[in-house]
Parts: C-alpha cells; structure tokens; sequence
C-alpha cells in the first residue's frame, strides 16, 4: 500500500507522528493508501521553514513572482489528464469533472499573472509643502490554508496562487481524504520556479489544524469546508490575532416562474443537483417551482431526466454523469437524510435508495433522489445534504418564492429562472445571498471576481480569488516624506532592465 508524505522544504517527507489516515477509492471501497497526519511539531517544523523562505521571495519583484505563476500554468496544462486521474481516483468524480476542478484554478492562476498591477500602490504629490506620500500593499509573511475534499485542486490554487503572486509563503493542510493532488501541485509550483520553501503541503486533522491557528508566526488562514468548523476556525483564529477567512456550508434554491423555459430549467437542475454526486457548496439542492402548476411541469421533465443519469466509476468513460461519493461514511449520512425526509411526509418521486452498481457492490454510489412537497421545517430542507438529492419546495408567489430563500440561514448560492426581466432585477437586488444567478443555475464567478456567500455561510469580510484575494494577502502601509531641496551632480545614461 502506498504511503503518501508531506511536502515540506522542498522535499517529500515522512510523517513521524505515527497516525495515518486511511485514503480510499470511493468506486471500491477499498483503501488505496495511507496519508500521514501530522503533529504540532511537525506543523511548527514547516512554519519554520517557511519564515525563512518567506523574505527573499517577497524581495522577489512582482514581476518575476508573475512568471512563476506562468510557468505554473503552463505545467497545469501539461500535466492536466495525470492531475485529473489522481483526483478522480481519490475523490470519485468523473474525469472531465475532475479537469474541470483543475481548470477553475487554473483561471485563478492566471488572473495572478496580473500581480505587478494588482500590487500597485498610490502615490499624492505635494500632499504638502514638500512632502509626498505614497501607500505600498506588502505581504503578510507565513500565511496558511486549510481545503476540503469536495475540490482538491480549484480551492487550494484559490487560496495559495494569490497569497504567492503577493509575497507571503503559504502553508497547505488538504483534506485527508483526498491529498495526492495537492502535493502534485506542490511540487508543479517549484517545477515552475519557486524556491523552496515557499509553498509546502502538511497533511493533518484537527490536532495540524489546531497548530496553525496557534502558532504566532502564522499571519493569516483560509478555510473552506462546514459552517461548524467555519465557525470554530474563524473564532480561534481571530482570537490570536490572525487574518481570516472562512467559507461554510449551503442550501442553494433555484426559483422557477412560471414562464420560465422548463426544459432549459430541468436540465439546469439535473446538472446543478447531480453533478459531482451533489458534493458542490454550489449545488442547487432546493427547487423552488412558484404555483402548483409550474411544479407539476417541472416534475414531469424532471423524472425522466433523473432516471436516466448514468452512475459509476470515473474508468466507465466520460458519459458517466456522476461517481461515488468520498466516503462510506458520507454516503451513510446521506442515506439517513433521505429517509428522514421520507419519516417527515416528503413525497419521494424518485427513490435511488436500492441502487447498486454490478462489480462495485462496496464503492460509496448513491443513486440520484428527488423529493416533491418539501417543507421548510423538514431536516432535507434545513441541513446541507451533500448528495445527489433534489428537494422541491412548492411556493403560491414569487414572495413566498423568493422568502424561502432570504429566511434560510445559509446564504452562499441561488437561482431564478424567468423570461421575466423585472423579476430577475428584482430578485437580483432584494435577495439576501452573495452569489446569484440569472437563468444560470452554479453562478461561480469567473476568477477576476471575487467568490463568497453571506450569512452562515461565510466569516470574513473579505472573499475568495479576484480583487479582494489581493487584500486579503497584503498589508498596506503609508509612506509620508519630505526631502531637502537640491541637486546631485552626475547620471547615469545607460538603460537597466528590471531584475
């Protein structure tokens, strides 16, 4: 069995802890290698490494800080179909999903290609007499992360693409579920030119997690995953002084009016529902048809639709619509939340709960599920399911309609579907939730924007990627000068390139 390693100082290296977890092949069940967690020690070792790497790569001008990320992006591309079976293999996702996971954070690489002008400052001349200032934006110094097994590659390259185009050196806890890939594009980014030490992977659970939010050199966290844990990480790291940003979890509606395109909504929701197993922040989880008429349209495409996804293994080809989910104990939970919703008088029109996949009887497949006549008060409709489960809420009004979506304490994703441009507008502006569609139904934004939900589903005032990453990962400090008046003799007249 293979034993996998951290990444720190350059090199693979052994965990000493002692403590392993167990990472599996989700189409299987069988347990393909181990991943070491690491000790308090062993996270302290990586930060020391990295306070040392961290200076002369922020006296890195920006400029030359931008050709790595290049470079980076370069060897993503190269090395796209061997990052996407390494992740499908772990993860279960199906491999165009899987590419798609490293092109998303692809884009966020390139966008910090642009960091010479992100890093910009400002400058005021004669702010008085004889005196100019001028603002710098400087790194924060050791900065971490702490990523989730739903996207091994798109959120870590989020996190440690910009805080590097700024300088900092970054820290990289991966879910122990799924760690090959992160260590991949740890050593893609020295490939690419960075020094040593600058990026490293510690792989970990709460006791690495733990070590991070205390140790006093560590500058700044990021964090993707529950809005438990969100909470717990956002508290503790706020407590000792760090930056943070932490993104929890979701309940994304999508509202259907009744002159919306049905077909065009159907197929929005089997892709935004059931793709990737349900296991998206952005997943459409809730469909909200307004007027009974509109539901029962809406069920009809829906059911032949959901009956014939195709679920298997990421090696059954590129027509599969989705794979297992990532472990037999999420796949337990999901089963539980489903019968819940049964035990509560939901109306099951689509029961996946029997499905089982010839030769892969021990993998973690759940077959696709859709509910009619959800209520807000049902467990299914409440919790973040992360499954393949669609929930149909039935609204009398567009009000209602839209309510559902302003009362629910998750507030990261939705949707409207309608020809109707006023009530698009409308919805647009009244609705309490930080990513919004308009007959789109996943409305992740492109990388030059900026990612992040409201209400619990985020802690934070600034989000992910785009313009706010670049403050996230930078202090600004002012400079205020005055010089004495004269005039050095002499010059130079020949042209110097920038270093």
């Amino acid at each position: 069995m293979q034993e996998l390693t951290h990444y720190i100082g350059g090199e693979h290296v052994k965990g000493t802890s002692g403590r392993f977890a167990d990472v599996y092949n989700p189409a299987t069940g069988e347990v393909q290698a181990k991943v070491p967690l690491a000790s308090t020690d062993e996270v302290a070792k990586a930060v020391e490494i990295a306070a040392k790497a961290q200076p002369a790569w922020a006296a890195t001008n920006p400029q030359r800080r931008a050709r790595v990320m290049m470079a980076f992006v370069g060897l993503l591309n190269r090395d796209m179909d061997k990052l996407a079976e390494a992740l499908s293999s772990e993860h279960g996702k199906t491999l165009p999903d899987a590419k798609g996971d490293v092109q998303r954070g692809l884009e966020v690489v390139e966008y910090c290609i642009g960091a010479p002008e992100l890093l910009k400052g400002e400058y005021t001349d004669s702010a008085g007499p004889g005196i100019d200032m001028y603002s710098m934006k400087q790194p924060l110094g050791v900065t971490a992360g702490i990523t989730p097994f739903n996207f091994p590659a798109m959120i870590p390259m989020w996190m440690f693409a910009p805080a590097l185009a700024c300088g900092n050196s970054f820290i990289l806890k991966p879910s122990e579920r799924d760690p090959s890939v992160p260590l991949m594009l740890a050593e893609l980014m020295e490939e690419a030119g960075l020094p040593k030490g600058v990026l490293q992977v510690v792989n970990g659970d709460k006791e690495a997690v733990d070590a991070l939010l205390h140790h006093p050199v560590v500058q700044s966290i990021g964090f993707v995953g529950s809005t438990p844990i969100a909470e717990y990480i956002y508290g503790t790291g706020c407590a000792n002084g760090k930056r943070v940003q932490c993104f929890g979890g979701a309940k994304n509606h999508m509202i259907i009016m009744p002159d919306a395109d049905m077909d065009q909504a159907a197929d929005a929701l089997i892709g935004a529902g059931y793709g990737a197993a349900g296991e998206r922040c952005m997943a459409i989880s809730v469909a909200v048809p307004v007027g009974d008429e509109t539901a029962d349209r809406l069920i009809e495409k829906l059911v032949p639709r959901i009956e014939k996804l195709k679920v298997g293994p990421y090696t059954a080809g590129n027509d599969v619509d989705y794979g297992p989910v990532v472990t037999a104990a999420a796949k337990q939970n999901i089963l539980g939340l489903i019968q819940s919703g049964v035990d509560q008088g939901a109306e099951l029109v689509v029961d996946g709960r029997d499905f089982s996949l010839q030769g892969y009887e021990d993998g973690f497949f759940v077959g696709p599920h859709l509910f009619d006549r959800v209520t807000p008060d049902m467990d299914i409709y409440k919790k973040e399911i992360f499954g393949p489960v669609l929930s149909t809420v039935r609204a009398g009004s567009y009000e209602e309609a839209i309510q559902l979506a302003i009362d629910h304490e998750y507030g990261n994703g939705t949707a409207i579907f309608t020809r109707d441009g006023d009530a698009a507008r409308d919805f647009a502006n009244r609705i309490n939730i930080g990513m919004v569609g308009i007959n789109v139904p996943i409305p992740v934004p492109l990388a030059y924007h900026t990612f992040g939900g409201w209400k619990k589903s985020v802690f934070g005032d600034l989000n992910q990627h785009g313009p706010d990453a670049f403050k996230f990962y930078t202090r600004t400090k002012t400079v205020t000068s005055r010089w004495p008046s004269g005039i050095k003799e002499g010059g130079e007249f020949n042209f110097r390139a920038m270093d």
